[in-house]
């Protein structure tokens, strides 16, 4: 943890905050953390800052607050990804919230297991815990969007176009003539397959929707690594 990420419930006082459960049991069994210790503190949604540690105990941590400043800019990626294997999907959540991506479309896919879609690590309040964590490994207080659609066809044909706005579409595809570009400049889209990639309906349809595919190389990569190698790669320099 390397935000202590508060909110608006955790306020107990204009500048004071109150907090129990995991985040306790980390500050008391991981960080080690003793009264009179200053944390890196953000406000879900709001501004960084610091806490100071005025009680701490098995029940609750009692903190008084001084907000100082503002979280680091979104990373204009805007993201649409195969919804992965269960096992696979809070690293890759996590990871994505620590990047900065703002903006997520969980999409299906030929190559996804339908029964990935029942899922319970696809609930609101399972999501949201993962970003949760990946906002607090990033230092970041902005929470991801994200919305799921489990029908490819009518996404890509109905709602892609105006979700994407403007800006560059990449499709990540191991056939593709082209290399990954590095180091874009203003907002993309990113588009990345299950294991195997989408197939090619797929890529011809986000094609039709003004997508150009391109590869990473040689190298087969599993889901989880390609998105941070692409999105690292991407991101403006």
């Amino acid at each position: 943890m390397n935000l202590l990420l508060l909110q608006e419930e955790d306020l107990c006082g204009a500048d004071r905050a109150c907090i129990g459960g995991r985040r306790l049991q980390h500050l008391r069994q991981v960080l080690g953390s003793q009264t009179g210790d200053c944390l890196r503190v953000g406000l879900l949604n709001g501004p960084l800052g610091e806490g100071l540690i005025e009680q701490l105990d098995a029940r609750q941590a009692v903190l008084s607050l001084r907000w100082s400043g503002q979280p680091p800019d979104e990373l204009p990626v805007r993201l649409v990804l195969a919804l992965p294997r269960p096992k696979v999907l809070g690293r890759v959540l996590q990871s994505v919230a620590a990047l900065g991506v703002k903006q997520l479309v969980l999409v299906n896919s030929w190559r996804v297991d339908k029964s990935y879609w029942s899922s319970p690590l696809l609930q609101p309040a399972a999501l949201r815990q993962q970003l949760l964590l990946g906002l607090e490994q990033g230092v970041d207080t902005r929470l991801p969007q994200i919305l799921l659609r489990s029908r490819f066809k009518p996404f890509v044909e109905d709602e892609l176009h105006d979700w994407c706005g403007a800006g560059t579409r990449l499709v990540a595809h191991p056939a593709a003539a082209a290399p990954c570009p590095a180091a874009q400049n203003g907002f993309l889209t990113l588009a990345i397959g299950p294991e195997g990639g989408f197939i090619p309906y797929e890529i011809e349809a986000l094609q039709a929707q003004g997508f150009t595919a391109v590869h990473l190389g040689r190298r087969i990569l599993r889901v989880e690594t390609a998105v941070a190698f692409l999105l690292g790669r991407l991101s403006p320099g």
